[in-house]
């Protein structure tokens, strides 16, 4: 068996296993919002859902790869490249609100 035909399989197995992972992933249909004004709290919380999220995504792609499950090891490294980054992102936004606090409490009245 040739390394080209060995590379063919393997994309061809890529394939049907991101063809099933679609197939499993039907959207669930949403009801309508009302039009209400995002608040502060809300989009943090919405912000730490989403990073908690990737993370736990990035989690269970390694396990599986680790497994030996078909995952493709540069899926799994975005992923965790993706949650490495929005954790850094989060952790900044973090760490200026509270110098931000800080400065606040510290200015007089």
């Amino acid at each position: 068996m040739s390394v080209d035909r060995v590379l063919a399989l393997r994309s061809q197995i890529l394939e049907r296993n991101a063809a099933l992972s679609r197939a499993q992933q039907a959207p669930a249909p949403t009801a309508p919002e009302e039009s209400k004004p995002a608040s502060f709290t809300d989009t943090f919380q919405d912000a730490f859902k989403s990073v908690n999220q990737a993370q736990a995504q990035a989690g269970a792609l390694s396990e599986a790869y680790e497994r030996g499950e078909t995952i493709d090891i540069a899926k799994v490294m975005l992923a965790r490249q993706q949650a490495s980054v929005g954790f850094e992102a989060t952790l900044q936004v973090r760490n200026k609100l509270l110098s931000a606090y800080k400065d606040i409490m510290s200015m007089p009245v």
